[in-house]
């Protein structure tokens, strides 16, 4: 995703192509429902591959990190989510994945 902003420059107008600090996700985020479908899917596809659930919820919280960093929150559940994120300290970003996680089951 671009954000296009314009700069008057002399007295003409020139266009400025500004990245942003996220990117939109797949489809898989535009609704609630799909992104706790989804969510819900990856701890199914951990567990297959021997994963325990301390180590599901650890890599829950990298993964946070980087969606909180990189993508922008499709739903307003995902805002409310980034908005707590960031101000979260590292050991409550670890509880939220944790009730994530729970919530997920």
């Amino acid at each position: 995703m671009y954000l296009y902003t314009f700069v008057v420059k002399e007295g003409t107008m020139e266009k400025v192509i500004e990245k942003m600090k996220c990117v939109d996700l797949l489809d898989v985020t535009k609704d609630w429902d799909t992104f706790r479908k989804t969510l819900h899917e990856g701890i199914a596809q951990a567990r297959q591959l021997g994963m325990s659930d301390e180590e599901i919820q650890e890599l829950a919280t990298t993964v946070g990190d980087f969606l909180n960093e990189k993508v922008c929150p499709a739903t307003k559940e995902e805002a409310l989510l980034k908005e707590m994120w960031d101000v979260a300290s590292t050991d409550e970003r670890r509880c939220m994945a944790t009730v994530l996680f729970k919530m997920m089951k």
